[in-house]
């Protein structure tokens, strides 16, 4: 894959006070989620360490790594990452196949009143992606020299961009998708866009895909 790590050892850990307090509410939404039972109705909903995301995204975007404006989370749960995005200032997408986590999310965007977010319940893998050869299972993805043609789209329904004017992802895959969402992104974004992906017990990393210079 043409990845390369980002170094984040530079990366303030503050948070400010407004987003402090955003996290705080959105705590108490996901309390109430799992004081609900809906943890058991859906178990792969595990939140991440919402202040290191923060922080990560911030960072990222003050230092220049990110190119654009134009966030994605894949498996979006309740919202709080994307939340987080479009407070940077991000044009931000939640993608999160279970209806009622996406409705989850819209209420704690509307009760934050953070603008600029969309979430859609569809899968996080584009429409035509396991048509073509070369998918076999969960956990492999086709080289994007198969997958991808010229002039093809790459989207999912509902966003106003293709994935290949997405700047910065995120994921927190489970412990068998880490090389799946890698390969996934490594097929659909386009070179410079960048990848956070969430390891669990503060663990966070983030993937630029290289470019490669066009040949003659």
């Amino acid at each position: 894959m043409a990845l390369e790590e980002i170094n984040l050892d530079e990366m303030s850990r503050e948070v400010p006070e407004d987003i402090t307090a955003f996290l705080a509410r959105a705590e108490e939404h996901i309390d109430a989620h799992f004081d609900a039972g809906k943890n058991r109705r859906y178990p792969q909903f595990i939140p991440c360490d919402s202040a290191l995301l923060y922080s990560v995204i911030s960072y990222l975007k003050d230092a220049g790594h990110v190119s654009g404006e134009v966030f994605c989370e894949w498996g979006s749960g309740i919202g709080v990452g994307v939340c987080l995005a479009a407070k940077l200032g991000y044009e931000a997408y939640g993608i999160e196949i279970e209806d009622e986590l996406v409705e989850a999310a819209e209420v704690l965007a509307d009760e934050v009143a953070v603008e600029g977010v969309t979430f859609l319940a569809i899968s996080y893998i584009p429409e035509g992606l396991d048509s073509y050869s070369g998918v076999g299972g969960d956990e492999i993805v086709a080289e994007s020299s198969t997958f991808l043609g010229e002039g093809d789209r790459v989207y999912y329904e509902g966003m106003d961009c293709d994935l290949s004017e997405v700047d910065l992802f995120f994921v927190y895959p489970w412990p068998s998708e880490h090389e799946f969402m890698a390969e996934l992104f490594d097929t659909i974004a386009s070179e410079g866009a960048v990848l956070i992906a969430y390891y669990g017990d503060g663990e966070i990393c983030a993937y630029r895909k290289k470019y490669h210079p066009k040949e003659d």
